[in-house]
């Protein structure tokens, strides 16, 4: 993600390569993202810690095979680099493929630490950046962040006392706000709070890419940072941001000069969350949810190897004509059937009635194992703002299966404070897994199927939404059905 973040911030430099990062086994986004490759002009960087990352690992496969049958002449693996610990599956791949280069991690650095390490900075490097511009700015970051440094004058733990102190004292809905050009550093931002302090049914919640509203809109539970680029703020942010201060509403205000200075945002988020981890008394450096959804994944698309085909599921309810079935476990099955008082509900009014289960202190989270493209983002920010717009309450919404290593760890290990919307859809052109039998579409299914089954598992209220056919009238047809749901709230 920190990679991900200087690529969009920076946007592509004079005379450098183009950069794009590929995270996500939807079958369209591999597509969509392969169409704008120029394979044999392209320099692969396969990232991962552990080695054993299985998006990762079947990616770098599946890269490996399109160049291969590009590569006339040459070693193939020249055009790959890898950054790993050392000791990993990883390695010893690279090491028989004869990988242009390895770059080691360090194993005691976990992975939502290690923006400033190789993992951040070869692809800073490989995307033209000043990658000692940005170390200098985390240098200085962490010389005003040691011991010597009187407390009040830390900016590293007044910010990681600030998130304590509010998450205590009920405000555990972090809000992150940011001038247009630092915009893509909450993405960041909310795996490192999210996985450092969700856990033992308590944590942090981060709330990223919400559209600012009127201070009446909000809760109780709401606590704003706003990221402010002094030399390109926005004027209307400015203004709403101050109107929310002077309603009383919690805001820390970070001061952003350069670009730049995202080296020192690092490190001072880094240092904060370690802080507010002692404060909440979680252990802000380990993530022991994220494994129970690999588990659960490894399960199943072990299971379609051998039966060739995933297990049978039965919907609580299917509407033929919208393409809608609804997936519930029996405890949120009860619930939302109960709740329309109707043996076989219709569609519309399960996803409604599971909607109304957000009450004071909730959150609401899309989980959409979809295309993360721009269309999808536009109509699903709508529909969250719609249910934001009527309660009042929180809104996140994450793509899956990104945010399995993300903020995956505070739904599933965090406060029971979660109402879920997990949305999964057909892969009609569906792409193969060089050297297994399971295809990218599969290891989605397997990976929304496991991430369900954990949440159920944790008692969480959730229901699954699967679209047949056409994703886009698919989730206008769900948003229609939300915003009835929510009493026709008007467009934001």
């Amino acid at each position: 993600l920190c990679a991900e973040v200087l690529g969009l911030s920076f946007g592509r430099l004079p005379e450098a390569p183009r950069f794009q990062v590929l995270d996500s086994t939807d079958p369209f986004q591999i597509r969509a993202c392969t169409e704008r490759l120029t394979l044999d002009r392209t320099l692969f960087i396969v990232s991962s810690k552990s080695g054993t990352t299985l998006e990762t690992n079947i990616l770098m496969r599946f890269f490996l095979d399109r160049v291969s049958v590009l590569a006339k002449t040459g070693i193939v693996g020249e055009r790959f680099l890898a950054v790993t610990d050392p000791g990993s599956e990883l390695e010893q791949f690279a090491i028989e493929h004869r990988f242009r280069k390895i770059f080691y991690g360090r194993p005691s650095i976990g992975g939502r630490y290690s923006a400033l390490s190789h993992f951040g900075m070869v692809p800073a490097s490989a995307m033209g950046l000043d990658v000692a511009r940005l170390i200098a700015g985390a240098e200085k970051m962490r010389a005003r962040c040691t011991s010597a440094v009187p407390v009040r004058q830390n900016p590293g733990a007044m910010l990681g006392f600030a998130l304590g102190a509010a998450a205590r004292a009920g405000c555990d809905k972090m809000t992150f706000v940011a001038s247009p050009r630092l915009r893509f550093f909450g993405t960041w931002v909310e795996q490192l709070v999210a996985e450092s302090t969700g856990k033992t049914g308590q944590g942090i919640i981060p709330v990223d890419r919400e559209s600012l509203a009127s201070p009446e809109t909000y809760g109780n539970d709401r606590f704003f940072v706003y990221m402010r680029h002094e030399l390109a703020a926005d004027a209307t942010q400015d203004g709403a941001i101050l109107r929310l201060r002077e309603a009383g509403v919690p805001v820390l205000w970070i001061s952003v000069e350069d670009l730049y200075d995202l080296g020192g945002e690092f490190f001072r988020w880094e240092f904060a969350t370690a802080v507010t981890g002692a404060q909440l008394q979680v252990n802000p450096f380990d993530q022991p949810d994220v494994e129970a959804s690999k588990v659960a994944t490894r399960w199943l698309t072990s299971a379609y190897e051998t039966a060739g085909q995933l297990p049978e599921e039965r919907p609580v309810c299917v509407d033929t004509d919208a393409g809608l079935s609804v997936f519930a476990d029996d405890r949120n099955a009860a619930a939302v059937v109960a709740d329309v008082l109707e043996r076989r509900p219709h569609v519309a009014d399960v996803i409604g009635a599971h909607c109304r289960r957000i009450v004071d202190g909730d959150y609401f989270a899309i989980l959409a194992y979809v295309e993360m493209s721009d269309v999808h983002v536009t109509v699903l920010q709508e529909l969250r703002h719609l249910v934001r717009d009527a309660t009042g309450r929180a809104t996140c919404l994450q793509f899956g299966p990104r945010f399995l290593h993300s903020t995956g760890q505070a739904y599933k290990g965090g406060p029971n404070s979660g109402v879920f919307l997990q949305i999964t859809c057909d892969d009609p052109e569906d792409i193969e897994v060089p050297g297994r039998r399971y295809t990218f579409g599969v290891v989605k299914a397997a990976q929304a199927r496991g991430d369900l089954a954990v949440l159920w598992d944790r008692g969480r209220r959730v229901i699954r939404v699967h679209i047949h056919g056409d994703v886009d009238a698919g989730l206008a047809r769900l948003t229609t059905i939300v915003r009835q749901a929510m009493g026709d709230v008007p467009e934001s």
